[in-house]
């Protein structure tokens, strides 16, 4: 199977890495070219622009940072719009808000082309290990057709209907992944302030009903002051606030997701927006007050 992989990123580069070592053909795009060359090292190929990836390609893979790189690389000259057509699939699994997806899915079909947005729950680690979450929604044709491949970059995939169901699903599961971060850190911080050892407290977490993978992956880390980005805090912030847009449309009241988006909005304002989403533990640190953790 040949697929086309738009955009080389921490997500995108651990993806194609993996469907090149199980032995897909792989022609790969990135804004900047020589992110290409660790790929073609594993044996892809390279496309000079993302029209020349669907050019070439059946089923071509996006992987982009936001909304605005993902119009981009579709719409943009030598974009995906000027090759896309009558049985070749476009497949966008960055992050994106559901009008994003429909403007490209609308696109796409007016071509002629498939459209299948599938956002992933994951960051680098699970990425890296093929265990991410697929969250696809769109063209089910095209979603089977896809299965080989998310095989192998997700431990599983879900088709969730039309258009938009993928994208907010994702959205909703970051906005609860970020409160849940905002609230481990003002534990940690309050832990730390009462006189007790943020240490123990992970570890009592760690016993009890709320024990799961994020705390006990990224607690240590945190009180280690490392935040080597697996998801940076500029992308969490980008989805909380997509989010609270999708709150917004639905009336849905949601103060506490709101004020987690503060936290991380105050953190990127400390220059921390490239780190890895767990640094909002700083910005935490830093309202309460100077002190170790």
């Amino acid at each position: 199977m040949e697929v086309g992989f738009l955009g080389l990123g921490i997500m995108g580069k651990a993806m194609a890495t993996n469907l090149l070592r199980h032995g897909f053909r792989v022609t790969v795009w990135n804004r900047t070219l020589a992110k290409c060359q660790e790929l073609v090292a594993l044996g892809a190929t390279v496309g000079e622009t993302p029209a020349a990836v669907v050019a070439k390609c059946s089923y071509t893979i996006a992987m982009l940072s936001d909304p605005s790189a993902a119009l981009s690389v579709v719409f943009d000259k030598d974009g995906v719009l000027e090759q896309i057509g009558k049985g070749k699939g476009y497949v966008d699994m960055s992050t994106v808000d559901a009008a994003t997806s429909s403007k490209i899915s609308e696109a796409v079909k007016q071509k002629g082309g498939a459209f299948l947005e599938a956002p992933v729950s994951g960051s680098k680690k699970p990425a890296e290990d093929g265990q991410l979450v697929i969250l696809a929604a769109g063209d089910k044709a095209l979603y089977d057709d896809m299965v080989p491949a998310f095989d192998v970059l997700g431990k599983k995939s879900f088709f969730l209907g039309e258009i938009g169901n993928g994208a907010n699903m994702k959205l909703v599961v970051n906005m609860i992944m970020g409160s849940m971060m905002n609230c481990l850190s003002e534990g940690l911080c309050l832990a730390d302030k009462s006189g007790l050892s943020p240490q123990t407290l992970l570890d009592v977490l760690d016993l009890g009903a709320i024990a799961n993978p994020m705390f006990k992956l990224k607690g240590p880390s945190m009180l280690q002051g490392s935040y080597s980005p697996a998801f940076p805090l500029k992308h969490q912030q980008k989805d909380m606030r997509l989010a609270l847009a999708l709150g917004d449309e639905h009336a849905v009241s949601m103060p506490v997701s709101a004020a987690a988006n503060e936290a991380f909005k105050k953190a990127r304002s400390l220059g921390l927006g490239d780190l890895d989403f767990s640094a909002v533990y700083e910005a935490v640190k830093g309202a309460g007050g100077s002190g170790q953790a």
